[in-house]
């Protein structure tokens, strides 16, 4: 077991390379399952642990798997077996995507019920509507979800709520499928559309990603391919919060902007400077943040797994702000943590009311889930004193050497064991 240990209050200053995405990659590796030739070569992949447990898992199918740096060679012509029922499997939310991957490819599949963060109900009942649509006879039994399918047809799928996993999911189920599908209402996050590009580049044919309809015409076929990984939103996101938090100036590099500008908006509207460039984007901050309303929402509106970041900085601006998380209804869990250092804040259900406080004082806290300890640490940054940060195994799952690059740019930060 290890903790972070944190003495609070330097400024930040310099520049820091952003992973490649995390939401992303956990997507492309399963999706390599349908290369039935050919050796999938993936760059600017995170090395963080929810890959680790991937690479694990594909291992055990059958995938021949080499990893050097932010590399990582897949060669998943000799798959033994489709039942993913290892205890890799149900540590993670995204080993869902084996689902989509393996019955597309070999028409059955089984794989555990995932696990992943706590942060509130995050059924899996769209990817199975649309499963079953495209011909899959779907079962539950022993914790695991079953799929099997003499082939799989095009259709119109309409998801009820914008589900990421979903669109993904029935994105790689339909590769590969005979005839057209057509899903509406879909997500349009930047990482879907980097799943589909990826797809692609084997040999799919998967156009309208970025939007709310995306067609996908079923190909007999996907091959190997190169492909690197956009840089990671949500990364980005987590240091330009902590640079807002603590002031200083701090230059973020391997970055697609566009994909900021929600989080860019709030903060200008904050009183922080954002300039951005062509492949980074500058962070200037000092004194007198001023409180902003924040309502989550799916792509391209405020993202999920930056509001618990975001609301640890408004515990610091000026006057009141408003946080209305609309996705997931127990992503509110570092807030007990952050009244240890001081916040004032009240919970209304999915509203969290925030009266900013002068400035936060360190005190020893514990991570729940991965966005909430990014959200710790940045109040451990910014407060008065030393705070230590327990639970960081989930920090890990989602953040490369986060201290090492907290350091760097000048913050006293070390892990340590317990």
């Amino acid at each position: 077991m290890e903790k972070l240990v944190i003495n609070g209050g330097n400024p930040l200053f310099g520049n820091v390379n952003i992973n490649g995405a995390k939401n992303a990659a956990v997507a492309i590796l399963p999706a390599a399952i349908l290369a039935s030739k050919g050796v999938c070569t993936i760059e600017n992949v995170p090395n963080i642990e929810d890959i680790n447990c991937l690479e694990i898992i594909l291992e055990y199918l059958g995938c021949k798997v080499e990893s050097s740096c932010n590399s990582i060679k897949i060669d998943s012509t000799n798959i033994v077996t489709t039942n993913a029922t290892i205890p890799e499997v149900r540590n993670m939310r995204a080993s869902y995507y084996l689902l989509g991957s393996l019955l597309s490819r070999f028409k059955k599949a089984r794989v555990e019920l995932p696990g992943g963060c706590p942060i509130g109900d995050r059924p899996i009942d769209q990817h199975i509507k649309g499963f079953e649509a495209l011909g899959a006879t779907v079962t539950i039994e022993h914790g695991a979800v079953n799929l099997v399918a003499e082939k799989l047809v095009g259709t119109t799928i309409y998801f009820d709520v914008v589900s990421v996993g979903a669109t993904i999911n029935i994105m790689l189920a339909a590769v590969l499928a005979e005839g057209t599908t057509v899903l509406e209402n879909a997500a349009k996050e930047p990482h879907v559309v980097d799943v589909a590009n990826f797809l692609n580049t084997m040999g799919a044919n998967v156009k309208g990603a970025g939007t709310d309809v995306i067609k996908i015409t079923g190909v007999d076929e996907l091959s190997g391919c190169n492909y690197s990984v956009i840089p990671d939103q949500i990364e980005a996101g987590t240091f330009m919060i902590a640079t807002a938090a603590c002031g200083g100036d701090v230059t973020l590099n391997n970055v697609i902007p566009k994909h900021l500008e929600s989080i860019s908006a709030k903060l200008l509207e904050m009183g922080v400077e954002v300039v951005e460039d062509e492949d980074k984007v500058i962070v200037r901050s000092g004194n007198n943040l001023k409180g902003v309303n924040i309502k989550t929402l799916p792509y391209p509106g405020f993202p999920t797994d930056v509001q618990q970041p975001m609301s640890t900085l408004l515990t610091m601006a000026q006057g009141r702000s408003i946080v209305n998380e609309s996705i997931y209804e127990s992503r509110f869990k570092h807030i007990d943590e952050l009244k240890k250092m001081g916040a004032n804040v009240k919970i209304e259900g999915r509203i969290a009311i925030i009266d900013g406080v002068k400035n936060l004082s360190g005190a020893n806290v514990k991570a729940t889930d991965l966005r909430a300890g990014a959200a710790l640490v940045i109040a451990g940054l910014s407060a008065q004193g030393k705070t230590e940060v327990e639970g960081i195994e989930h920090i890990d799952r989602g953040y490369l050497y986060i201290e090492e690059k907290f350091k760097a740019l000048g913050a006293d930060i070390r892990r340590v064991n317990i």
